[in-house]
């Protein structure tokens, strides 16, 4: 039977990526370091994905079993007939988790294994396979990485797919939005291109990620700074509001039509993506906070994230952007003092004026046109403010 080892253990993990392996086929052994977790997996055997959305469904997964992921229970997993490894622990994690896989890397070459293994890391970043490969190779001598570029793909990926927070009698059950997309990049892997349930495999893997950023991420964000703004709760409730939800829709059209410029997408084809991301925000089930969608604002005002890179992608060929600009406007308005990053936007908008904010976050300049009408949007929503 092929074999799957899903890191991280936690909703993501369970109701999205080693739901779907198991559906293929495979047996997924589940390694992360909470143990209760761990243990409830190989005591109960099984758990449901509850499909939360406008149409309801459910599935079981059984196909099962977990490890801890803090000793050398991974390594040894790893190291034996392990077809594929998945992640899915935040970036911030991947270079803990690179020393066990070559560990496990390390003992496939000393039992001088041919056997494919292909990794890939579901997060949500920008090339976090390319990320983990490097940590990965840095615990490798030269003869070992020669190894792997032989015998271990790395292949980058795109993930797509909310995890509503929901309680179930038993712990392991997860619910899940209809909505998914996982899309692999055909470069990194390694041997036969595998059929797996939900994963999509593309050539330019850039397109994607753009794609990703621009539309979800750009809106999601977007209704997060002015829903906070006016005092809604949830993203659901944001989107209600007839000015809120009008302006977020013509600011993902406007970021779509930089992508078909840029990437040559079907203009219908993606206007039509725009419009199922925009439903998913508006799924009663979904009951994703504001502040959450909206913290680490510094992030996502710098120039190659979602409020800044879709603005000047889609001014650059000319095109309107009237809507966009409310983005990094509203995110200037961000308060919230239990985030580190709202705390320190707050302090230099005091100390040094919103001016410098602007230009110190976004790498926009003063004399550029985009400067002073992000301005001018940013004291208007001044009077929005609850």
């Amino acid at each position: 039977m092929k074999q799957a080892i899903m890191i991280g253990a936690g909703n993501i993990g369970r109701g999205f990526i080693g739901a779907l392996l198991e559906k293929s086929g495979y047996h997924v052994t589940f390694a992360d370091v909470a143990e209760n977790l761990i243990s409830a997996i190989n005591e109960r055997g099984s758990y449901t994905v509850h499909i939360q959305d406008r149409e309801q469904d459910q599935w079981t997964v059984t196909n099962i079993s977990g490890i801890s992921s803090a000793g050398p229970e991974l390594a040894e997993a790893i190291a034996g007939d392990c077809d594929i490894i998945t992640t899915a622990v935040g970036l911030r994690i991947l270079p803990i988790v690179a020393k066990p896989i070559a560990a496990g890397i390390q003992a496939r070459k000393a039992r001088r294994s041919t056997q494919i293994l292909n990794i890939v890391a579901c997060e949500n970043a920008i090339r976090g396979t390319s990320q983990l490969r490097e940590s990965v190779y840095s615990h490798l001598s030269e003869e070992e990485q020669a190894y792997a570029r032989e015998y271990v793909g790395f292949a980058d990926c795109a993930v797509d797919r909310i995890v509503p927070k929901a309680s179930f009698e038993n712990p392991l059950d997860v619910a899940v939005e209809q909505y998914t997309e996982w899309d692999v990049e055909k470069g990194g892997w390694k041997g036969e291109l595998p059929d797996i349930q939900g994963l999509g495999w593309v050539d330019n893997l850039d397109a994607y990620l753009e794609r990703k950023l621009f539309t979800l991420n750009s809106g999601h964000a977007i209704c997060a700074y002015l829903g906070t703004l006016k005092g809604y709760r949830t993203i659901v409730e944001s989107i209600a509001d007839p000015a809120i939800g009008a302006l977020v829709r013509q600011a993902m059209y406007e970021s779509g039509e930089g992508l078909i410029r840029k990437f040559g997408f079907d203009a219908d084809a993606h206007h039509a993506y725009i419009e199922r991301i925009f439903a998913r925000f508006q799924n009663p089930f979904l009951a994703d906070e504001t502040q959450r969608v909206a913290r680490e604002p510094i992030r996502k005002l710098a120039p190659t994230d979602r409020l800044v890179k879709p603005l000047m992608t889609a001014y650059s060929y000319g095109l309107p952007v009237d809507h966009l600009i409310f983005g990094a406007a509203a995110a200037l308005h961000f308060s919230c003092p239990e985030d580190e990053q709202s705390t320190q936007l707050m302090e230099t908008i005091e100390t040094k004026g919103v001016e410098k904010a602007l230009e110190e976050y976004t790498g926009l300049k003063p004399q550029e046109p985009l400067f002073g009408r992000i301005l001018d949007v940013y004291r208007a929503l001044s009077l929005c403010k609850k």
